[in-house]
């Protein structure tokens, strides 16, 4: 279902920047499927990486470890990291990868095992000018740690740069670790400022690192947060959360719904009369069936792919505006290319000068979609994607391989 949406939306770009079948089929199909089967303490788990298109420079993307991994998943993220690093003007083609395992199944021996099985699996389609993975849905730097542990004894040599969202005692930076949130939030703020607007009501969907750094950040601002939600449910308050004490009860209850306020459902969520809706959770939260109930009126996607295709002609019928997942959440992947290059020259970025590059970089590429967004009829969605889509063909055209 995942990549049906994106074959639909491929159509009406293809429409808009008139694309030839080639270009059309360069597009859908990837450049690099790599599978295996990993096996920890005699239990086998699928595991994908899976580059999209490299025409830019080498992969980049997350690797997730849940249980609903797909190859079509993958292959979707794949395909949205080949835009977004595109859209961010990032030196990066589009790369990710995922296992099939629920990790609160596992121990962190069995985590450790596993991520070090990933790497012998894979070891001869990553490094820093391969394909370079980071953190992604239940992964972290512990485990980013391992993997790059496991790849340099594999190659006999240290290469930092072959693994983003690292901890800072192995060359990460402190700057990736709310990345995400943070490229979210200036673009957020950009649109609220460039529609004259302060002060909003906020819900967010998915309390994860993600969620909770963007609400913390809105909160801190003086916008009233007034809902969150975890994968057990949700919490509300008219009157607007203390989004401190609820981030002090999910790191010692291990959810949300351990605060005293209202509960409600991760739909009730969705639906409430907010001025902005944060989704932050998995894909496919608002569909065709949900999406006339959609109160809000800015939508920031913070998660991948959490609106499918029909979902977005829905909203942008009702006038609302949705910022799109390769815009909104481009954040980390940014704050990974600056940890990316100071690996690979060795040169200490101050972490003011990166924090300001981060906000030059989300603002461009937030002027860049808005700009043609204001002066189409179609959504922010469709806009972002022919910007991204126009440079990724440029660069195969120069290359030769649309001739």
């Amino acid at each position: 279902m995942v990549f049906e949406n994106i074959k639909k939306r491929l159509g009406l770009v293809a429409k808009d920047l008139d694309l030839s079948d080639k270009e059309l089929n360069l597009l859908l199909n990837h450049k690099r499927v790599s599978s295996a089967e990993l096996d920890v303490n005699g239990k086998k788990y699928s595991a994908w990486r899976i580059v999209h298109n490299n025409s830019l420079g080498p992969g980049k993307g997350g690797i997730r470890y849940h249980p609903n991994v797909s190859e079509e998943e993958v292959k979707a993220l794949s395909f949205w990291m080949s835009l977004k690093n595109s859209l961010a003007g990032l030196p990066y083609g589009g790369g990710k990868g995922g296992i099939k395992v629920n990790p609160k199944e596992l121990d962190e021996k069995e985590i450790e095992t596993l991520s070090r099985a990933y790497v012998k699996a894979f070891s001869d389609v990553l490094g820093q000018d391969i394909d370079i993975p980071a953190p992604d849905v239940y992964t972290n730097p512990q485990i980013m740690a391992f993997m790059l542990d496991e790849f340099e004894k594999i190659k006999g040599k240290h290469e930092p740069g072959m693994i983003t969202g690292k901890p800072i005692e192995l060359q990460g930076i402190k700057l990736r670790e709310d990345a995400t949130s943070a490229g979210g939030f200036i673009v957020l703020k950009e649109l609220l400022k460039t529609i004259g607007k302060s002060n909003v009501t906020v819900a967010v969907q998915g309390f994860g690192n993600a969620g909770m750094f963007v609400a913390k950040m809105l909160f801190a601002e003086g916008n009233k947060v007034v809902a969150v939600s975890d994968s057990k449910g949700g919490i509300f308050d008219n009157k607007g959360l203390n989004v401190d004490e609820v981030v002090k009860v999910k790191k010692e209850k291990r959810t949300v719904v351990e605060h005293v306020s209202e509960k409600i459902s991760n739909e009730q969520l969705l639906e409430l009369d907010v001025d902005v809706l944060v989704l932050a959770a998995l894909e496919n939260q608002i569909t065709e069936k949900n999406a006339d109930n959609i109160k809000a009126k800015y939508v920031l996607e913070l998660a991948n792919g959490p609106v499918t295709f029909e979902a977005d002609q829905i909203l942008h019928k009702k006038d609302i505006v949705v910022i799109p997942d390769i815009l909104a959440n481009s954040g980390g992947v940014t704050a990974s290319y600056f940890e990316w290059c100071q690996n690979r020259t060795g040169n200490i970025l101050d972490e003011n000068y990166l924090k300001e590059k981060l906000e030059f970089m989300m603002k461009s590429a937030f002027n860049k979609v808005y700009d043609l967004f204001n002066k189409s009829d179609f959504d922010m969605r469709q806009a972002a994607y022919i910007i991204a889509i126009k440079r990724i063909l440029n660069a195969e055209k120069l290359r030769g391989n649309l001739n």
